[in-house]
């Protein structure tokens, strides 16, 4: 009976082996590309613009402030925070990225160093970090199934052109990303952050997240939670939103 039930366990384990080795990273690529409504749809869609609320939670309560984020094909992004008449914003414009920080009282804009526009370049693309990941330098490993939150999620480990590490998991069922855990170095030090993302929403027949929830490993914990109430595609948003201002100019 024992060498019958350590045979069946050494089959099942080959078995699980197999299962794993079945899919490969392309293949669960084409399948998340598939259930957000098609590499096509995805493609066409050229900006973005999402309205909604950004909470922000911590050992200092909490705060809740209005979002609008604006993204352009191929890799442009504006983010503006609002409370109590003070908007802060994040850009990145493909090249530099730069920000007004009036909570900090520091209302001009100023340009961010490489290191700490990373995680604006990073998550740019309207693409995402998966299609078309060889033309973007980067390269993706299927890493097997991993536990998330109670889902045998499929593992995905993208390695970004810049070196950073963005670790995306895809619900077994749906194959929609369910978490992503980025690895950028910033001064020499790595900085994780893990996100979750759900309450998925057509755009132009493509799904987006509409729900957002995101921790620094080292954030002190601190918790991001996004909520979208509106996202539109393919509206008119000129370069220079996403361009560092110009100079006011001075009046004789």
């Amino acid at each position: 009976m024992l060498k019958t039930c350590v045979a069946a366990l050494g089959v099942a384990g080959l078995l699980a082996t197999f299962s794993v080795q079945a899919i490969t990273a392309d293949e669960l690529i084409a399948k998340n590309a598939a259930a957000r409504g098609g590499q096509d749809k995805i493609e066409a869609i050229k900006t973005l613009k999402f309205e909604g609320k950004l909470r922000v939670s911590g050992g200092f309560g909490a705060i809740e402030l209005g979002l609008v984020q604006y993204e352009k094909a191929p890799d442009s992004v504006r983010t503006e925070a609002t409370v109590q008449g003070l908007t802060q914003v994040q850009a990145w414009d493909g090249h530099e990225a730069w920000q007004i920080s009036p909570f900090q009282g520091r209302r001009d804009a100023e340009r961010m160093s490489a290191d700490d526009a990373k995680s604006l370049a990073d998550d740019a693309p309207i693409t995402g970090a998966l299609i078309d990941y060889k033309a973007k330098g980067s390269r993706v490993e299927y890493q097997g199934t991993e536990d998330v939150e109670g889902t045998n999620a499929y593992k995905l480990k993208v390695t970004l052109a810049n070196g950073d590490i963005k670790y995306v998991y895809l619900d077994p069922d749906h194959y929609l990303e369910i978490r992503t855990i980025s690895q950028v170095q910033v001064r020499g030090t790595e900085n994780e952050t893990t996100t979750d993302f759900g309450d998925y929403e057509q755009v132009a027949g493509v799904y987006f997240p509409f729900s957002i929830t995101a921790q620094s490993k080292d954030g002190g914990g601190t918790t991001t939670t996004i909520s979208i109430d509106t996202g539109e595609a393919n509206v008119a948003i000129a370069d220079s939103l996403f361009a560092f201002p110009a100079p006011a100019k001075v009046k004789p």
